[in-house]
């Protein structure tokens, strides 16, 4: 079965909201779906307007979104002083939090990075900071991966515009 461009582009515009989205809401592979979207414009327009320089880079900024996006929460906890408990509890809870919802991840780099803290430690002060730290770690991180998506969008117009 072969689509119509006005097809794909539709289906590559559905795709691109979604992922969107998806940069909210932990259950969707937000950034994934956006380069996906965007891959799928530039074939049904046989890569006239979107080359493949432009793919590359848009895959890039893909997988530097991905890495920040798990990564956030661990490096928010180390830079509180915590433990490698802790920092490897912050990223399984931040993966964990991932199936769980919304509040699974709001609350899921948090729980590890307190719950590794306090193995390592026994202070739960401390924890509580180190926690803190993790969960602001990952919101700033969701605010970059937010930043990276749309700069994907800007390089996608701009070179949509310019052909």
């Amino acid at each position: 079965m072969q689509f119509s461009p006005e097809a794909l582009y539709g289906i590559a515009a559905v795709l691109v909201l979604i992922g969107l989205i998806g940069t909210f809401l932990p259950i969707l592979p937000g950034v994934p779906l956006v380069f996906a979207g965007m891959a799928l414009a530039a074939y049904a327009g046989e890569f006239s307007r979107i080359g493949r320089s432009t793919l590359i880079v848009l895959g890039l900024l893909t997988i530097l979104a991905l890495l920040v996006d798990f990564l956030a929460a661990s490096l928010g906890a180390k830079r509180a002083g915590a433990s490698r408990t802790a920092i490897v509890g912050a990223a399984l809870g931040t993966l964990i939090g991932l199936f769980m919802g919304p509040l699974g991840l709001l609350l899921g780099s948090f729980a590890g990075a307190v719950g590794g803290e306090l193995l390592a430690t026994g202070k739960a002060q401390h924890a509580t900071h180190v926690g803190f730290a993790a969960w602001l770690g990952l919101v700033l991180g969701t605010l970059f991966k937010l930043a990276l998506t749309f700069a994907m969008i800007g390089i996608f117009a701009a070179a949509w515009l310019i052909e």
